[in-house]
């Protein structure tokens, strides 16, 4: 029987699946063109090379159409059809035949795979999992990581940053009274969403860094950790096996 602290985790992944059945963007700050290819040759250099990816949560494919051209296959998965309808849009819009579309989640992507890779990456979907869920996707992504491979994942929520940036410190015509009044939206948000059974914040969990360090420690991998170009609220965790270390 679930825990009422597990029966919360269901409710709030219910309220997500729902808010995204039909959702066809993935949520970038801008959508433009150019702010997207921008993000997207930031995420590439963190990829850093390799010959085949895995890209989890593509959503609306707006950066997987940017890393075709630099990968010889591409896989994106994402749970949402409405998603997928829109990144099948945009590869065949591209005329890439290099990338194969999978509608699934973080449990059953698994068996739907047939080959290994060179990068599995996340991009903004590591905050609608638990530290538990991330444990499990490290584990099973090490089985379809190719030797020197490695796994990166973008964007994650910083617990540290991201309730400043929220109350507005981060902006530049920040004041007391600007603050004060997002203080108290933000409590306003919280008790609705306490009220209804919502997630607190649409944007998911965050995580610590040491939290995700000590997952990939667990199973003999090296993590670098950078501070997002475009999100000042987030950062990337680069997961890779040094040649020395052992696999699990």
């Amino acid at each position: 029987m679930f825990g009422e602290s597990e029966k919360n985790v269901s409710k709030l992944k219910e309220f997500w699946v729902e808010f995204f059945a039909d959702r066809r963007d993935g949520g970038h700050r801008f959508s433009d063109d150019e702010f997207i290819s921008m993000e997207a040759r930031e995420k590439l250099f963190h990829l850093g090379g390799g010959k085949t990816l895995l890209d989890f949560g593509c959503g609306a494919g707006e950066l997987l159409v940017y890393y075709a051209p630099e990968y010889e296959q591409l896989v994106g998965v994402d749970f949402s059809a409405s998603m997928l309808d829109e990144a099948s849009k945009k590869i065949r819009g591209k005329k890439y035949g290099n990338i194969l579309l999978i509608q699934a989640d973080d449990k059953t992507v698994w068996d739907k795979l047939e080959y290994s890779f060179d990068r599995i990456t996340a991009a903004g979907v590591i905050q609608y999992l638990t530290l538990q869920e991330i444990d499990s996707f490290i584990f099973n992504a090490s089985n379809y990581l190719n030797k020197g491979g490695k796994i990166v994942l973008f964007d994650i929520l910083d617990p540290r940053l991201y309730p400043l940036w929220k109350i507005g410190l981060f902006s530049q015509d920040a004041n007391f009274l600007s603050i004060l009044r997002k203080i108290a939206f933000e409590f306003k948000v919280i008790l609705s969403a306490s009220l209804n059974s919502h997630p607190r914040d649409i944007l998911g969990f965050s995580h610590n860094p040491s939290a995700i360090k000590k997952i990939a420690d667990k199973y003999n991998f090296e993590t670098t950790f950078v501070k997002s170009m475009y999100y000042e609220y987030k950062y990337h965790a680069i997961i890779f096996r040094t040649s020395e270390a052992q696999e699990f």
